[in-house]
């Protein structure tokens, strides 16, 4: 039974509170059982006296075992005294009273990591979306968080469900999908506030992933393709413009100036003919607006002189 007792104390020295209690108990008993065993045995019974005072060094040895406590360099350890608060201990080595104090809450202070969603939540505009993400907070008050919310942990993490339904039922889906720092940061203030009685704060709020349902999914695909397609399209245009605008400007260069229309019009020859076997069409009207009647014979005869492939 002792056995069995003492392994079951190695592995929920944290959670069981009833031990101190149990080893003072037992160290009562035993020491009991040595005084009455030494003073009964004592010059009559040695043999009994001897078995006595073994038994109460034993229960000696033990009440001091149960009286040690050791918590990590990261741990703080609440201790009452008769139910009642005395202080926090640790890390390192530290010693309690068995039967007199109790060590309910062994603190973590370390950053904590805790995943949270919201599934199926509705945003302004009635659209079911699922929403995960991550929260990274701390204790900063070990006595807040163990004496003012039974289950710390447990708090945090509704705390941050609650806040993210609240959030995501206040905001519409485009500002959902474009503006998750923003979300991040309101959710880390909301979240904040809601915890830092329970003497734990916050450090930020991270949201991982948005899904929303597969139909909402594909018309936003098929409006994002037609606002590309538009935007295309009225890209073209403002060229198109652009460029008669260009060609305005140049036909009003060239109105007062015959000459310098004429050496535009050869200079455009010239390009046609550059590569070997070009065919240059030239419009009637050109011929009688840029004079390139004598122009052409020229023309003929450069492309008669190209030497020819063999």
């Amino acid at each position: 039974m002792s056995t069995r007792f003492l392994k079951s104390f190695v592995q929920n020295k944290k959670e069981d509170q009833h031990i101190p209690a149990i080893a003072g108990s037992l160290f009562s008993i035993f020491l009991v059982i040595a005084i009455i065993g030494a003073v009964i045995g004592d010059g009559k019974y040695p043999d009994a006296a001897i078995g006595a005072w073994v038994v109460g060094w034993t229960a000696i040895g033990t009440y001091f075992l149960f009286a040690i406590k050791v918590a990590s360099q990261w741990e703080k350890v609440v201790v009452l005294r008769l139910g009642k608060f005395r202080g926090l201990k640790g890390p390192g080595l530290f010693w309690i009273i068995p039967i007199v104090d109790t060590t309910p809450s062994w603190i973590d202070h370390r950053v904590m990591v805790t995943p949270f969603a919201a599934q199926k939540t509705l945003t302004k505009d009635t659209v079911p979306v699922d929403v995960d993400a991550v929260l990274f907070w701390v204790v900063w008050d070990a006595e807040k968080a163990a004496l003012e919310v039974e289950d710390y942990r447990a708090a945090v993490d509704w705390a941050a469900q609650t806040a993210l339904r609240d959030i995501i039922g206040k905001k519409m889906l485009a500002d959902i999908l474009v503006g998750r720092s923003a979300i991040d940061k309101e959710l880390q203030a909301v979240i904040d506030e809601r915890t830092t009685p329970w003497g734990v704060t916050v450090q930020s709020v991270e949201i991982r992933d948005i899904v929303i349902p597969q139909d909402l999914e594909d018309a936003m695909s098929r409006q994002a393709q037609a606002e590309r397609e538009r935007q295309a399209r009225v890209i073209l245009g403002e060229s198109e413009k652009q460029i008669a605008d260009s060609f305005a400007e140049a036909s009003r260069a060239y109105i007062d100036n015959p000459t310098a229309l004429h050496l535009r019009a050869m200079n455009m020859l010239f390009e046609g003919l550059k590569e070997k076997g070009a065919l240059v069409i030239v419009p009637s009207s050109a011929v009688d607006t840029m004079n390139l009647g004598g122009i052409s014979g020229v023309v003929s005869m450069a492309q008669n002189n190209l030497p020819k492939e063999k």
